[in-house]
């Protein structure tokens, strides 16, 4: 054997390791193009004005606020995966940090307050699938009505007031949640609620990607008829993907209130258009049996750089819009030709 041979064991371990690599990537194309996506979108904003986006206060910015997409990504990723769609997320949002707002107004436990919030959530969600899975009503129609009616009963309720609760800064939840305890992550910048979306997106990869229900997702969402015939039962996994949604509402609007010290009536609005869109931006398709939560993350990322990368580089608000389209649409045209229907 020459000197600069490898004996034949390395060579076929190289030649394994090459193969799975290459597996790995062909696996997670969806979600390695929206990262490159995010990173070319990144450095364009950044060659537009250096001054801002080399400045990490830029970024900490977005971060105080994209964690609150990030919650109703990652189950929507779910639900679209298992071949539904829930528009109502935005009135879940209004309704459950309502109940978290007015408890801890009237001197409630913010624990409590918690609890509340995510049983509301929750149970909107199972209504959700009431409406869908039991009743057989279309996911998009029931839905969209169900966003309209909660908003309504929202505003019936509370007739157009909102709830200042200035009283929870500085309280032991508050500071584990949102503010910036650990010295480490102190002198980075970084704030909690980032730190807790992105353990909720490790969640809800592991489920997605690793657990027996992200398999019954995939299965329902492909083919439900098989599904069934596999022993899945089709009823409970998309009653499921529904009432996760509705716990990821929940923690989006407790995060909402406590980032802001006020609940509004108009809680959750303006979500609904960039969430869908960081979701498909992400790379998971609207035809369901696909998906990546990864993926999703990153495309709400990209949708919550857009306004600021637009300020940034001089531009006037009035392109704000323009360009959300345009990088939706130049992102879905590069997750078409990386991968078609293929499941």
């Amino acid at each position: 054997m020459g000197l600069g041979a490898k004996p034949g064991g390395q060579q076929q371990k190289a030649r394994e390791d090459a193969s799975a690599l290459v597996k790995w990537a062909r696996n997670n194309r969806r979600a390695i193009t929206s990262t490159l996506f995010l990173i070319v979108m990144l450095i364009g904003f950044t060659l537009a004005n250096t001054d801002v986006f080399t400045q990490f206060k830029t970024y900490r910015s977005v971060m105080i606020a994209l964690p609150i997409s990030m919650f109703l990504v990652v189950p929507l990723v779910f639900v679209v995966t298992a071949g539904e769609i829930d528009l109502s997320f935005p009135s879940v949002v209004g309704l459950a940090s309502y109940a978290f707002a007015s408890i801890v107004d009237h001197g409630g436990d913010p624990l409590v307050g918690i609890a509340a919030a995510l049983t509301v959530g929750a149970a909107l969600g199972y209504l959700n699938a009431i409406l869908v899975v039991r009743i057989g009503l279309s996911a998009l129609v029931a839905t969209l009505g169900m966003n309209f009616f909660l908003r309504g009963l929202i505003n019936i309720i509370v007739e157009g007031f909102s709830i200042a609760i200035p009283e929870i800064r500085d309280t032991f939840i508050h500071n584990l949640l949102t503010d910036d305890p650990i010295k480490i992550v102190d002198h980075l910048g970084i704030p909690n609620q980032m730190l807790w979306a992105l353990a909720f997106t490790a969640l809800g990869v592991f489920l997605y990607n690793r657990h027996s229900f992200g398999v019954r997702v995939h299965c329902v969402g492909d083919n439900p008829e098989s599904a069934a015939e596999m022993g899945i039962d089709v009823k409970r996994t998309r009653t499921m993907v529904f009432i996760f949604t509705g716990v990821g509402a929940a923690l989006a609007g407790i995060f909402s209130v406590m980032i802001n010290f006020v609940w509004w009536p108009t809680t959750g609005d303006g979500l609904l258009l960039p969430v869908l869109a960081g979701i498909f931006v992400g790379g998971t398709p609207a035809w369901g049996g696909i998906g990546t939560v990864f993926g999703g993350a990153i495309g709400t990322t990209i949708v919550a750089f857009i306004e600021t990368g637009v300020i940034a580089a001089g531009l006037t608000g009035f392109f704000t819009q323009f360009f959300y389209g345009l990088i939706i649409i130049l992102s879905l045209i590069f997750q078409r030709f990386n991968g078609g229907r293929v499941r």
